[in-house]
């Protein structure tokens, strides 16, 4: 273990063994040195610090005796502590002595809870077996573009060919990386409500957005003003407010692109969490001419994998590959092969069927424990809506489930301009006990706010470890 910082005042009173013995103790407090960490010799520390042995020695003399450390023959010294466990910064400030406990109940969390931890330790065994790779792959790795079309094929029907696939760092990413192929000042049309990440990664490549109205059947194409370059959407479950894009959208969306000459960048962000009918065709099904589609493992797996994947035009494919070639950008191959490695082996797939089951499970739960409040969102995907009378209204049910412990969101931060009030609830991010401990205290929240009364503190009891 190299020596951690280290600051002795030879003026002080207080004798230089105490105050390295204190300086020590500091670090194995606040977690600089942890618990196994081997200390240099008394030797060692001597001559890096300038001091005698007899100094250093009986510095860990001291530390021996207050259980710090401990000595053992032949090896040297070991830290015995664990560091301190830090509280959050509002609930020291407030002087609670309990940790935070959230249940995550936000949207876009996955649920991997589910992850079977054998698969997942499997594919990241396999994905180290290659060799390094020596140069660089801007388009991503043969394997994992061709794993890609499989899985598009199996579970979102749509036929590609590795020619046709990009990988990715993740879907809000490759949209940005398309965003900056446009050219400076063009409009963007999203979804208003919509996702926020993506549109701010459009206005941060030069772009000029525009909101365009959604129902609860998705985005409104009707409403779509002339003269765009591209239009985001998220037509498989519209991100807020669950809605699935209508066959009939779907089509006059891609006649539109071809008419007026714009791309639709479809982000398909969680696609396959569909688990009451068949998916409607993608959009880059109908129209593989004009829209460029976004996947993401993020929302199926984990973020951990930064794995993604863009099928588009050759003409988008080129820019972003020419853009990636200036400027010496690349996803990250390591994600790809543990992807890779997860599929081939039947593990994805099998993964997928347990996800769908468990989320189908815990949705009905949900409904079951807030019977007589509106939930809104198609039966797919990981949240739902509950729409409340008003923007006030929607922070008071924020505010008092995070008294309770539970991590809510609103859209009223999904909106650029006009609010429409309502709570958005995801079930994937928590375990399914964290959930079912969670759903009575947020019933009882809900009820009153939507009863016309404030929330009450008395209702939002902290849920207990």
């Amino acid at each position: 273990m190299d020596v951690p910082p280290i600051v002795l005042d030879r003026s002080r009173a207080e004798p230089l063994a105490a105050q390295l013995a204190g300086a020590l103790r500091g670090a194995a407090a606040d977690g600089t040195l942890r618990a196994g960490d081997r200390l240099p010799s008394t030797r060692a520390l001597a001559a890096t610090l300038g001091l005698s042995r007899t100094v250093t020695a009986a510095a860990y003399e001291q530390l021996l005796a207050e259980g710090w450390v401990e000595g053992r023959v032949g090896a040297g010294t070991y830290v015995t502590t664990a560091p301190t466990a830090r509280l959050p910064a509002r609930e020291r400030a407030a002087g609670d002595s309990a940790a935070t406990y959230l249940v995550m109940m936000r949207a876009g969390v996955p649920c991997t809870e589910v992850l079977d931890r054998g698969a997942w330790r499997r594919a990241w065994r396999a994905a180290a077996d290659p060799p390094p790779d020596t140069e660089p792959r801007p388009e991503g790795l043969p394997e994992f573009r061709a794993a890609v079309v499989e899985h598009l094929l199996r579970h979102r029907g749509l036929a590609a060919d590795p020619a046709d696939v990009l990988a990715t760092g993740g879907s809000t990413g490759a949209i940005a990386e398309v965003a900056r192929t446009l050219p400076a000042g063009a409009v963007v049309a999203v979804e208003e409500p919509g996702y926020q990440r993506a549109a701010g990664g459009l206005r941060a490549a030069g772009l000029r957005v525009v909101g365009v109205p959604v129902d609860h059947a998705g985005l409104v194409v009707d409403a779509l003003p002339a003269g765009l370059a591209a239009v985001y959407c998220t037509p498989a479950h519209q991100f807020p407010l669950g809605g699935r894009l209508p066959a009939a959208r779907r089509v006059a969306l891609v006649e539109r692109a071809r008419a007026d000459g714009f791309v639709v960048l479809e982000d398909d962000y969680d696609g396959e969490l569909r688990y009451d009918v068949a998916p409607l065709p993608l959009l880059a099904a109908l129209g593989p001419d004009v829209v460029a589609h976004f996947g993401t493992t993020s929302k199926i797996l984990t973020p951990t994998l930064g794995a993604g994947w863009l099928v588009a035009p050759p003409a988008v494919r080129e820019a972003v590959l020419r853009q990636r070639d200036r400027t010496g950008s690349r996803p990250a191959p390591a994600g790809q092969r543990v992807v890779t490695a997860f599929a081939a082996s039947g593990d994805l797939a099998r993964h997928l069927r347990r996800l769908r089951r468990e989320l189908a499970g815990r949705r009905a739960e949900v409904v079951e424990a807030l019977a007589g409040v509106t939930v809104l969102g198609d039966e797919a995907g990981a949240h739902v809506i509950v729409p409340v009378p008003d923007v006030a209204t929607e922070r008071a049910v924020l505010r008092c489930a995070e008294a309770a412990g539970i991590a809510l969101d609103g859209l009223e931060r999904h909106h650029a301009a006009t609010s429409t009030p309502g709570i958005v609830l995801g079930y994937a991010g928590s375990t399914r006990a964290e959930l079912r401990a969670a759903l009575p205290h947020l019933a009882a929240i809900l009820r009153e706010a939507l009863a016309g009364a404030a929330p009450h503190a008395r209702i939002a009891t902290r849920i207990p470890r």
